[in-house]
């Protein structure tokens, strides 16, 4: 690895941590404290330190086959301490707490099983072989447990709570429309596979005849109702956690989402007619039904 290389791995790491104590900070103001901590701050911290912990035994064995799982348990860890630590939870909190465990729990799940039948994860075939880069992976996640559970975490320790209200149906509403789009995306597209006559194909029935990544556009609404159900009772700088649902827009479009399966799947399948027409005829994210002539 190069000098230059090494820098950007710091310099990227350095920027991580920074954008994560900004976001602690903004996440705090007004709520919840732990003696003299601002719950958020800890709950903030903890998210680095779980996947930091984890980024130890990972690196000694060069395996990524824990690191989905690390995520879900880190969601789970910083929930829980967020309850723990915080005033009595109201029905907003205590539901917005309940979703996040859901979600974290379905998730990480998935992605471990995946993993586990795979054998690898081929994004790291580069990457954990070499321990600067792989801790800036680890880092990341740390950054994106706490971006995007920022407006839940911001819910829960904030100190703030008012009755639930039109507003915060609305979310719940948009949060489970999401999380009912992501789970049976993910379903359709396991059964897909596991057909023994789909081998070497690509998925186009079902959702994924609606969008070509359903469950990425699942995952986006789903925070964009958490963040609906946190907007009542945000105050002062909390507000700065309505970066979750953009963060998550952001990550799966334009970084380790949509672009990277999108080039994978042009690699394998690119000049095929039958593939070919899907993607002209499918949106790539936002969903709608298909036309008749499909």
């Amino acid at each position: 690895m190069t000098e230059r290389s090494t820098n950007q791995i710091i310099f990227g790491s350095l920027i991580a941590i920074i954008v994560g104590a900004l976001i602690s900070w903004a996440g705090s103001d007004g709520g919840d404290q732990y003696g003299s901590l601002p719950v958020f701050l800890i709950c903030g911290a903890l998210a680095f330190a779980v996947n930091w912990l984890a980024f130890i035994p990972a690196t000694i064995k060069q395996t990524e086959h824990y690191y989905d799982l690390t995520g879900g348990i880190t969601y789970i860890t910083v929930t829980v301490v967020a309850i723990l630590l915080s005033s009595p939870l109201d029905l907003r909190s205590a539901l917005v707490a309940g979703m996040v465990l859901f979600w974290s729990i379905r998730l990480s799940s998935f992605l471990f099983m995946r993993i586990s039948r795979a054998g690898k994860d081929s994004r790291f075939d580069e990457i954990k072989t070499r321990p600067a880069r792989f801790f800036l992976a680890w880092t990341i996640q740390g950054l994106w447990v706490l971006l995007t559970a920022a407006c839940a975490l911001a819910v829960i320790t904030g100190g703030n709570r008012e009755p639930l209200g039109l507003v915060g149906y609305v979310g719940i509403a948009v949060w489970a429309i999401g999380i009912l789009i992501e789970i049976l995306a993910d379903q359709q597209k396991s059964a897909f596979k596991a057909d023994p006559a789909n081998q070497g194909k690509f998925i186009s029935t079902g959702l994924w005849a609606w969008s070509r990544h359903p469950n990425y556009f699942g995952e986006i609404v789903l925070w964009i109702g958490m963040a609906i159900i946190a907007i009542p009772v945000l105050q002062g700088w909390q507000w700065a956690t309505l970066i979750s649902p953009v963060f998550v827009f952001f990550l799966l479009t334009k970084v380790s989402g949509v672009p990277m399966l999108e080039e994978a799947a042009d690699e394998r399948w690119g000049g095929q007619e039958d593939y070919e027409t899907y993607k002209r005829s499918t949106p790539v994210l936002v969903m709608k039904p298909p036309s008749s002539k499909a």
